[in-house]
Order: C-alpha cells, then sequence, then structure tokens
C-alpha cells in the first residue's frame, strides 16, 4: 500500500549503520520503492556530488538483486544522479527493508556526464572474497550490471 510510513535499515558489518523512515511509493513482493529527506546529520560532500538538508532519495530495493538504487533530488526539485549500493538482496517485509550494505558504490550523474565505481578499496579490505566468496563475486557481477546501464544511460529504468 503506497503512503504507508516503512523503516529502512542500513547494516554493514554485521551493524546498524543507520535506520530512517520513509514513505512507501510502490511495492510489488520483490520491489519496494520509498521516498525518504536526506536522512543524515548535515552535508555529505564526496566531491562529484552533495548530499545535503532539503535532498529527497527515492529508494529502490530489489528481494531478488545485489544492488539498491537511490535517485538523489535537490531541494529545488533538480535530479543529482543515481547513487547505487552493492548490497546483499533485500529483506524486505510489512514494516520496512533490511540492507546489508557491501561496501561498493556505484555515482551515475544526471546527465550520465560520470559513472564513477567507488570504495572498491574498501571491498577488498573488507575481506568478504575470502569470508564469503560467492557474495564477494555477486557483488562485483552487481556493480558491474550497473556500471554498463550507467554508461548506456538506462540506470534510469530501474525506476
Amino acid at each position: 500500500m503506497s503512503g504507508r510510513s516503512v523503516e529502512v535499515t542500513l547494516t554493514k558489518a554485521g551493524r546498524m549503520k543507520i535506520r530512517y523512515p520513509a514513505e512507501v511509493l510502490t511495492e510489488d513482493g520483490a520491489r519496494l520503492s520509498v521516498r525518504a529527506p536526506w536522512a543524515a546529520d548535515g552535508v555529505r560532500d564526496f566531491g562529484f556530488v552533495r548530499f545535503e538538508p532539503g535532498d529527497v532519495f527515492v529508494e529502490h530495493y530489489w528481494s531478488d538483486r545485489w544492488f539498491t538504487v537511490k535517485e538523489v533530488w535537490s531541494a529545488d526539485g533538480a535530479l543529482k544522479g543515481w547513487y547505487c549500493d552493492i548490497t546483499r538482496p533485500a529483506v524486505i517485509d510489512g514494516s520496512g527493508v533490511v540492507i546489508e550494505d557491501l561496501d561498493l558504490d556505484l555515482w551515475v550523474s544526471a546527465d550520465g556526464s560520470e559513472v564513477l565505481r567507488l570504495d572498491e578499496d574498501e571491498f577488498a579490505a573488507s575481506g568478504l572474497t575470502a569470508s564469503d566468496p560467492e557474495a564477494a563475486a555477486c557483488a562485483v557481477v552487481a556493480l558491474d550490471e550497473l556500471e554498463v546501464l550507467g554508461r548506456e544511460g538506462l540506470i534510469e529504468l530501474l525506476r
């Protein structure tokens, strides 16, 4: 049911990283799309994009895919781009969604001119390739797939 509030929980290395409320836009069992304001305190400047108070995220989660896609909108309604987290498949239930961050990320600017693979050093240092080689392989494949979609201007098809 759209319009209801759910909780989004992001974990990393077995610990909760952030939890925040979001409004359900659509859900179909394997997929949940929500809208949420920028949930962290203050501004986060990555150099290629700034997340700041007033920004709105339209977030898409799947229980059968190894990634999440977040459309990032400025307070004035301009699309900044898509921030994609490589995660284990989402656990979606009636109260919300839980995702486990696997350290890899991808940024695609709104105009498609920037497609940036992020945090590959963190992924390598995480030890996932040794502790869970199957998950590590799925993570790399997901990042590669998203990069192709980003470079071909097709990332918005995941909306």
